[in-house]
């Protein structure tokens, strides 16, 4: 790669026409080189996508960052600000941001000048057969040489400015992908206890089905005592009383294995979720859309947030390119001391001083910066089109988890329907086998019948409050860009304008 510099050091009068004419010849020349380069991709309105149908307005509020109080258990808040205290995936993200603010400190510091200061001592034997003749030649001097040296970047076409923007832009995008990390950790610890109290809700199913065929039992030994049934029957009662202690033993280890799962999550070891005590979440919790969703879905999802802020980032990343394109003009200024020995060392006949402004001009790269900018326009288009993905995706998981909670109440009330009939069948084949009426294997089929009846709402009614949390979730989990200070135009939604990577 060729550049021309020119460093001018001579009193600022004289070297102002000669900065000037360099400047005047080659600025055109380099706004030229980029011609050509360009993008018409841009981020996406959510008006542009129809939703009005499947995410209807409700008249809801947006959720709040306690959500989980709703649920009215007061054990899972609790767990989950454990979570949120003590996990490494929180930490991970913390120390993103942490890393994104020294970038920010680190570019703003190249916006100001910078002045540094040296000195050094050299004790040295000149030659008596060198360039230094006698007295010098042949003897041992000190040279003493201490210097202040400042500089100071013009940064007249925003290289540096840009380059702040697009860290800034950079730590914005971390802190919401924390955001994001919080909200989607708490889901998944609300979610997990919420399988726990599936579990604990089936165990219950389980302990009542043993209990019942326990009756049966009863029945079926004063029937053999009658001489009305055989210990063939006898034997299946126990049987079956056998099987549902086995199916509530295996309920047990699930239950245990939650419990690890759960600790997990909270960032401790598999002992902490032996501590977590049997749920009591309210299954009749029913969260509602807020209006305008789609609109205001933008500043309500941390991932979406994110992702604009990616787009920012992008943005000023080219701005920074183009730049690169012009002339960098430095001011640099030096004063000191030179002496050997110490008796002149500071005397004003030992001072040096240098003074003046130094241009540097790419004339000759073969095509490096020009590529360097198509790569950062690539990078543009990747982060729109990611941006549009990531908004397409929200709207999507808005959309199935309100259909599938809608289906979910169907299936809920027509199995509702389908228990209370089975388990009126069940209780009249049970009068009816005591009476003598019927036969065992009527009852066991009635019994059969009823327990996957009640098995199948349990599972549908805490299936429903895992939906709601995933609506939830997919709510922004009570993420706000204006409370967080994410909000890129400060008004609590990103731009409805699309960002515009020019100069």
């Amino acid at each position: 790669m060729k550049y021309l510099s020119l460093s001018v050091q001579r009193s600022p009068s004289r070297a102002k026409s000669a900065v000037a004419a360099v400047i005047a010849v080659f600025a055109m020349a380099g706004c030229a080189n980029y011609s050509g380069i360009s993008s018409d991709k841009q981020i996406t309105s959510p008006d542009n996508f129809e939703a009005t149908q499947s995410v209807p307005a409700q008249g809801g509020q947006w959720p709040t960052l306690d959500w989980a109080k709703q649920f009215g258990d007061p054990q899972l808040p609790q767990l989950i600000d454990e979570a949120l205290a003590d996990s490494p995936s929180i930490a991970q993200a913390q120390a993103r941001i942490a890393k994104a603010s020294s970038y920010i400190e680190s570019s703003r510091s190249a916006l100001y000048p910078k002045v540094t200061g040296s000195y050094s001592w050299t004790r040295e034997l000149y030659s008596a057969n060198a360039l230094f003749p006698p007295p010098y030649g042949g003897t041992w001097y000190s040279e003493n040489n201490a210097l202040v040296s400042a500089s100071w970047e013009l940064d007249l076409w925003g290289k540096n400015r840009s380059r702040l923007n697009m860290a800034v832009s950079q730590q914005k995008a971390a802190e919401a992908d924390m955001q994001q990390a919080r909200v989607t950790l708490a889901a998944s610890v609300a979610r997990t206890y919420n399988q726990l109290a599936l579990l604990y809700a089936l165990r219950d199913v389980a302990a009542r089905e043993i209990a019942n065929r326990q009756d049966v039992g009863r029945i079926t030994d004063g029937r053999v005592t009658a001489g009305l049934d055989t210990n063939v029957e006898r034997q299946t009662a126990a049987g079956n009383v056998a099987t549902s202690q086995t199916n509530l033993s295996e309920l047990d280890g699930q239950i245990e294995t939650v419990r690890y799962q759960l600790a997990a999550l909270l960032g401790k070891g598999p002992d902490r979720g032996m501590q977590i005590g049997k749920p009591v979440i309210d299954p009749k919790v029913n969260v509602t859309l807020p209006d305008n969703v789609p609109a205001d879905l933008v500043a309500r999802r941390p991932d979406i947030v994110a992702a604009r802020w990616q787009v920012e980032a992008a943005t000023h990343n080219i701005k920074e390119a183009k730049a690169e394109f012009f002339p960098d003009i430095n001011l640099a200024a030096a004063f000191g001391f030179d002496a050997f020995g110490w008796s002149r060392f500071l005397q004003a006949s030992s001072r040096q001083m240098q003074i003046g402004p130094a241009v540097h001009l790419p004339i000759f790269d073969a095509g490096a910066l020009r590529a360097q900018l198509k790569g950062r326009y690539a990078d543009f288009e990747g982060d729109v089109a990611n941006y549009n993905q990531t908004l397409i995706s929200a709207l999507s998981d808005v959309a199935t988890n309100i259909s599938a909670i809608r289906s979910l109440d169907k299936q809920t009330a027509d199995a509702q329907r389908a228990l209370t009939a089975a388990t009126s069948a069940y209780q009249l084949a049970v009068i009816r086998y005591k009476a003598g009426l019927s036969p065992q294997l009527q009852v066991l089929n009635a019994d059969e019948n009823r327990l996957a009846n009640e098995q199948t709402v349990t599972n549908l009614r805490l299936k429903r409050t895992d939906l709601q949390i995933a609506l939830i979730k997919s709510l922004g989990g009570g993420f706000d860009a204006t409370n967080a200070n994410l909000a890129i135009d400060g008004s609590g939604q990103s731009q409805a304008s699309n960002p515009t990577p020019s100069q």
